[in-house]
């Protein structure tokens, strides 16, 4: 019985250390129309696409690309989302749609996030088309 035990124990940690070898997959890009069917379910209540039209939130047209708390000028960002040092990339917004509390505490935006990866692949997709 003690063989199968190290032989179990081996197998284990040769499949622990295989499965952090391998390289990293790349995100698998989103859909940009299912990315926009969850803007108009999850978004569209608290921000508009039209530039400079403040709603609960600020206008996220040309948001990708833009650094965080700057773009809208006729929305009160918060001075944690000011000073944040961040920029709208994929991985930052990837980050962000997952728990925005978490990812920049202090910020006046109350959405808990999108849970699913599929869902903030696609809105990332969708917001990557609004220039």
């Amino acid at each position: 019985m003690s063989n199968f035990r190290s032989a179990l124990a081996v197998t284990l940690t040769l499949a622990a250390v295989i499965s952090f070898a391998r390289p990293a997959q790349a995100q698998t890009p989103g859909d940009a129309d299912a990315g926009q069917a969850i803007f108009k379910q999850k978004c569209a209540v608290c921000h508009s696409l039209i530039p400079g039209k403040k709603s609960v939130g600020p206008s996220l047209i040309g948001v990708v690309g833009r650094k965080a708390g700057q773009g809208d000028p006729n929305y009160s960002y918060s001075d944690e989302m000011k000073n944040s040092g961040k920029t709208w990339d994929a991985a930052t917004l990837e980050a962000y749609l997952t728990m925005p509390r978490g990812y920049i505490p202090g910020i006046k935006m109350l959405f808990a996030g999108l849970p699913q990866e599929t869902d903030r692949a696609n809105l990332i997709a969708y917001l990557s088309t609004l220039k």
